[in-house]
């Protein structure tokens, strides 16, 4: 039996063989997977690759990065260098604690909260009814602002430290000048009244403003809270994926003895017995037994699938009736499942490239809005009523204090970990955020046939010798040759063989010509099987049996040509039957106005009949894997934005120069590593799905940024107080604080809106 084609993902970090001692890794911000050792461009799109900043895996092997800037990670958890925010772990643990941060953001917030509350109402109250001193009122005020300050609001004076530290200015950057101008500018006023001008005084007194810092940071706190929990239900997909894997395995020693031991501690070549009810530990192949294993989770195929000796097993799946020995052939981060849930936390944490152009515009932003308050801060000083200075200081913290850049900077993260995890359960595996951004835009779709369009389980149906031949050698000789290769229809007349009780030869000298068949020795004969094309390089003519093979052909069947010597020998038919599901999808995809395009290895008249019975007018039979690479770069020179679904080696070039290529999760890993997409049921009603996510999930990046935008293109302007001389109003800090934790709650709930869209 061949080997079973096995799923590939890139590991979500820089290995360490993928480092280079005392150099640089630089990779691709679009397809991860490139990683070489000096700058350059991807080969895949063109774009200008990036330094990599390496990683070496904690103990635990836990990798800890920013949601906003994923090309920050570290081993330990910490603060991101670029925008402040807490450190997430990569791949959350199914039975992780509460957020450590959440914990301590609601302590301080619950602890603040009374303190600034009572603050709030000294200040409001206080001076008014006269119920204290103003000397000591402030002294009050002072004392009980300490423990919001100095303990509550640290994290947020350490990140502002950090921002400037790093030349990164973001929003800690201005909820650290904002309160921290209030709260210095009050405590001068209380400890060392006199050193002010009259131009500060407000009814005999140097105002004081603990109020407004105390506010803004329990407002602040309670932001964080709201973004921290919301925040949170985006791994909710990815926890499901991990809660699917069982936690033990039942592992039979040499002895004959058996023990249960956690599913970290098995190993490839253990066997493994599985038992009715059981979910099968990890992935491998069936060594003793027959049942009947339930594998929705990854197929959504309802009805269970017969497994018996030699069979593939999918880890987590659920084995129903009998009971089962396997070995274990892939294990840990190896298996299926782990590099589905490796796939999509990657695709999480990628950049839409939507989001280039909000991280350039939050970097000015956060500079020219500190100009902004500083000029709010003079203009108001130098030209407004009295107490003039008192009007500059704080429309200039109000300025600050609304203008925080975090709901500009979670506009797309939000959306993009959102719609991977709502697609990842539904069977679509997006590779990066650009894919998602992408998909929406296509027009024309070129499909493979084999394993795409069809089953990909061909089976052999007739065998026609030629003159001085019997059917029996040239089933004998084909599946002989056929041993060593891949290919479905090879596997189809292996299979076809060995159930008619033919015996096998060894062969000898086996070539693979992609796309065009295979050739090789068996028996001391010069073989050479495949298509009409290899036929005419191998100078073997056809002709004697060209009736007989267009007659197979229009009936649907693959014909090969088996040459022997370079003789004609015969030929075979291997039909492949079409998915049960693939004529709704095509009607589905001609509905939506995009272009279907059959490209096949297989010859014309076979590619004519399926896209008759499906309706596909554009057809292209016999074409190598250069063709459908061509074929790709051509239609992009008409203008079309191209996607590419296939499932085989001889369509990974084609997927990788599509606008966005499209593998099926039946196929090979070098198709799925080469495409940006994978449908792992296999189903081409995959592309409608995930094509609406893509629509559904720009739609939001866009609505989330034009909300942050517009935010900020008012709130500024009225916080520095553009609108007083018309109505007299001005933003208070308090108030300013509030609406920036709304903008931030509000982009999040947004993108949350995608889960149940």
């Amino acid at each position: 039996m061949n080997e079973p084609h096995r799923h590939h993902v890139p590991h979500p970090h820089v290995a360490p063989e993928d480092q280079v001692p005392g150099g640089t890794v630089y990779t691709c911000p679009m397809h991860p997977e490139i990683r070489q050792n000096q700058p350059g461009q991807c080969p895949k799109c063109g774009m200008s690759l990036e330094p990599m900043i390496p990683v070496v895996l904690a103990p635990g092997g836990v990798i800890y990065t920013c949601p906003m800037h994923p090309e920050i990670r570290q081993d330990h958890p910490g603060n991101c260098p670029i925008c402040g925010m807490t450190l997430e772990p990569l791949l959350p643990a199914v039975d992780e604690e509460e957020n450590a941060e959440l914990k301590d953001f609601s302590r301080r917030f619950w602890w603040s909260l009374p303190l600034s509350a009572i603050v709030l109402l000294l200040a409001m109250f206080g001076h008014p009814l006269g119920l204290m001193a103003e000397g000591r009122q402030a002294w009050l005020e002072l004392t009980l602002s300490l423990p919001v300050i100095l303990w509550a609001g640290l994290p947020f004076f350490q990140r502002c430290v950090r921002s400037i530290a790093n030349r990164s200015p973001n929003m800690w950057t201005l909820i650290g000048l904002g309160t921290g101008a209030a709260f210095l500018y009050s405590l001068a006023a209380t400890v060392t009244p006199h050193i002010f001008p009259e131009s500060f005084m407000s009814e005999g007194r140097i105002g004081v403003y603990y109020e407004a810092a105390d506010v803004i940071i329990s407002l602040t706190l309670l932001g964080q809270m709201l973004e921290l929990r919301a925040r949170s239900q985006t791994s909710a997909a990815i926890k499901a994926l991990l809660g699917l894997a069982p936690k033990t395995a039942r592992r039979i020693q040499p002895d004959g003895s058996e023990d249960d031991v956690p599913i970290s501690q098995v190993i490839v070549g253990d066997r493994l017995r599985v038992r009715p009810g059981e979910k099968v530990p990890v992935d491998g192949a069936v060594l003793e037994g027959s049942s009947a294993v339930d594998e929705s989770m990854l197929t959504g195929e309802p009805l269970p699938v017969t497994k018996s000796v030699g069979d593939r097993l999918i880890g987590a799946t659920l084995n129903t009736s009998g009971a089962l020995i396997m070995r274990a052939e892939q294990v840990g981060s190896q298996t299926i499942l782990a590099q589905i849930v490796q796939m999509v936390a990657m695709a999480q944490r990628s950049r839409a490239p939507m989001q280039r152009m909000a991280d350039v515009v939050a970097g000015y932003f956060v500079v020219g809005v500190v100009a902004i308050a500083v000029l709010t801060f003079f203009v108001w000083g130098g030209l407004g009523p009295q107490p003039s200075w008192l009007y500059g200081l704080l429309n200039g913290v109000a300025v600050l204090i609304i203008a925080c850049p975090c709901a500009l900077g979670l506009a797309t993260p939000m959306s993009v970990m959102v719609a991977t995890g709502r697609a990842a359960g539904e069977g679509v595996l997006f590779h990066d955020a650009a894919a998602i951004e992408h998909l929406r835009r296509i027009d024309t779709l070129i499909v493979d046939k084999t394993g795409t369009l069809t089953e990909g389980r061909p089976t052999l149906g007739r065998v026609i010798a030629a003159a001085g031949f019997s059917e029996t050698e040239v089933l004998r000789l084909a599946a002989s040759l056929d041993q060593g290769s891949e290919h479905p229809l090879a596997n189809a007349i292996v299979k076809g063989a060995r159930d008619r009780g033919v015996t096998l030869a060894e062969a000898e000298g086996f070539d693979s010509v992609s796309g065009i068949g295979v050739r090789g020795m068996v028996d001391g004969h010069s073989l050479a099987m495949g298509n009409r094309t290899l036929m005419s390089e191998e100078g073997v003519r056809v002709e004697a049996l060209a009736d007989e093979a267009e007659i197979l052909r229009q009936q649907g069947a693959s014909v090969i040509h088996l040459a022997v010597d370079h003789q004609l020998a015969g030929l075979l038919a291997v039909s492949d039957p079409v998915k049960n599901s693939t004529p709704a999808a095509v009607h589905a995809l001609q509905q939506a106005a995009i272009r279907l395009v059959m490209a096949t290895g297989d010859a014309l008249t076979t590619a004519r009949s399926v896209g008759d019975q499906l309706g596909i007018a554009e057809v292209h039979g016999e074409v190598k894997p250069a063709d459908k690479l061509h074929l790709v770069e051509s239609l992009q020179r008409e203008g079309c934005i191209v996607a590419m679904a296939g499932d085989g080696i001889n369509d990974a070039p084609a997927l990788a120069r599509a606008d966005v290529g499209i593998a099926m999760g039946t196929g090979t890993d070098v198709a799925m590593s080469s495409a940006q997409v994978t449908l792992v049921k296999g189903d081409l009603r995959g592309i409608m799905a995930a094509r609406a996510i893509s629509e559904q999930t720009v739609a939001n990046m866009r609505q989330n940024l034009m909300f942050a935008l517009l935010y900020n293109a008012l709130g500024v302007p009225i916080a520095a107080g553009v609108l007083y001389p018309f109505t007299g109003l001005l933003l208070s800090p308090m108030i300013a604080a509030l609406a920036m934790s709304l903008s931030s709650g509000s982009v999040v709930g947004n993108a949350l809106r995608l889960r149940h869209r």
